[in-house]
């Protein structure tokens, strides 16, 4: 991020913007929504500048900009549509010390202005940092047609309203309250009475929360995917938003994290095979500690929380205290490890049946049905099996696997740094050893090419 995004106080704050033409209105049809005193430097500014100058909204100056004004200004823009004299209004804010922006030019600008959604005192601002001003306008376009025309008038009466609201519960109970308020009761209100009804409905809900008992908190188990946030479930996205504490697994995309509320209070309680971990009992404990508080836990976890995500122990330590709990569902990473080589986990005349396997489980190597798992056709998706290899690929090779049997390694599925191997079963430890990021392995898939080819089998190790 290169440009930092703040909402700069500029009531009753002067600033200085020099040139009269069309860039100066719409730069002026911005800045007159603010309280700041805004003069405009220009011999001949055209009509509607003049117009807004009579209705007092700004100030007019027929002087060019001097130095001890533009050390008085808070910010200074230029926009006379003339290089040679934006380029002295420039040299003049630099010696002033005051930050400047020079219109529709990005590269000699201090800041930006974004685009602005005004529901005031709700001011959404987007920017793109000048490389999409298109897309500035499409996502305001969609925020303008989602907010309703009377937020902001409903947010200054829960500013007024704030202080009393103080007496409920920090954390959910008051999030709920004002939840209610703007996007419910308060809108509905004030649309059949006005500031009148809306100022009634906060009273009547304040009366309401305050005789409610507080409640038990509740655990939503999220699936995170593999790791691009774009494959986040929609309801994932949601209770991401509204959660007051999320218990995360260490392999969990830092993008999807950022999806959180900022107040959120994060807890890693990662695993890592055969280092350090978080003891389970540590985690069950953590979820009801916080659900006796009252708060909206989510216990995220990568990929779908019920492949290898030691769902079922969690649940029990919920149940023997009667906490409620849903269950959302996310990609798991084979699914998402198939669509990163382009292939079915499942093919009429291969394969009738797929399986997931894990590497190693709580009492160390993790043994299968190694004689149907080596059988010709078999494909089998295997989690956490990278220490495991050599173990895997002995089992399969002794039960009579084909030494040639292709293996698609993908590493980081789904997400930048996503890296994709193939190799024959008999070289699979080898191609593992420098990979550091999570990997599934898929026995029995061979990438397909770009022509849509399948590889096949190399004895070296085959990076893609």
């Amino acid at each position: 991020m290169k440009y930092f995004p703040v909402f700069l106080n500029v009531a009753q704050k002067p600033i200085a913007l020099v040139g009269g033409g069309a860039a100066a209105v719409a730069k002026l049809r911005l800045l007159l929504k603010t309280e700041a005193e805004v003069t405009v430097y220009d011999p001949a500014p055209e009509a509607q500048i003049q117009a807004w100058n009579q209705d007092g909204r700004l100030k007019i100056s027929k002087e060019p900009l001097s130095l001890d004004l533009a050390r008085q200004a808070h910010l200074i823009y230029a926009a006379s549509e003339d290089d040679s004299r934006d380029a002295q209004t420039q040299e003049i804010a630099h010696a002033a010390g005051t930050w400047f922006n020079w219109v529709d030019n990005l590269q000699n600008s201090q800041f930006i202005t974004p685009a602005i959604v005004d529901r005031d005192p709700v001011i959404v601002a987007i920017g793109t940092e000048g490389s999409a001003p298109v897309v500035a306008r499409a996502i305001k376009r969609d925020i303008e047609e989602r907010l309703p025309q009377n937020l902001g008038a409903l947010a200054r009466l829960g500013q007024s309203f704030r202080s009393r609201v103080l007496a409920l519960p920090f954390g959910r109970i008051r999030r709920d309250f004002w939840s209610k308020f703007y996007f419910s009761k308060g809108p509905a209100a004030y649309e059949a009475e006005g500031e009148a009804g809306a100022k009634r409905a906060l009273h009547d809900m304040l009366t309401e929360f305050e005789d409610t008992s507080p409640k038990q908190g509740h655990v939503d188990f999220v699936g995170a995917g593999p790791g691009d946030p774009t494959l986040l479930t929609h309801k994932a996205r949601v209770l991401l938003h509204e959660a007051d504490v999320i218990l995360h697994d260490r392999l969990v995309d830092p993008r999807i994290l950022e999806l959180a509320r900022r107040e959120a209070t994060m807890i890693e309680v990662g695993k890592t095979g055969f280092g350090q971990a978080v003891a389970q009992e540590d985690i069950h404990q953590l979820m009801l500690a916080h659900v006796a508080q009252g708060a909206q836990v989510v216990r995220l976890k990568s990929g779908d929380p019920t492949v290898f995500g030691r769902l079922d122990e969690e649940l029990e330590a919920l149940a023997a205290y009667d906490v409620s709990y849903s269950i959302v569902p996310g990609i798991t990473a084979a699914s998402a490890a198939a669509a990163a080589v382009g292939r079915s986990l499942t093919q009429r005349g291969r394969n009738a049946q797929f399986r997931l396997i894990t590497g190693h489980d709580m009492a160390g190597y993790a043994e299968q049905d190694w004689r149907a798992l080596a059988k010709p056709g078999a494909v089998v998706a295997i989690y956490m099996g990278k220490r495991a290899a050599r173990f895997i690929q002995g089992r399969l090779l002794m039960h009579g696997a084909d030494p040639r049997t292709p293996v698609s390694i993908i590493e980081n599925s789904s997400r930048p740094e996503q890296v994709i191997r193939e190799a024959p079963l008999n070289a699979l430890a080898e191609a593992l050893h420098d990979l550091a990021g999570p990997a599934v392995l898929l026995y029995g898939l061979s990438p397909q090419s770009a022509a849509g080819h399948v590889f096949e089998p190399q004895e070296a190790e085959l990076c893609l």
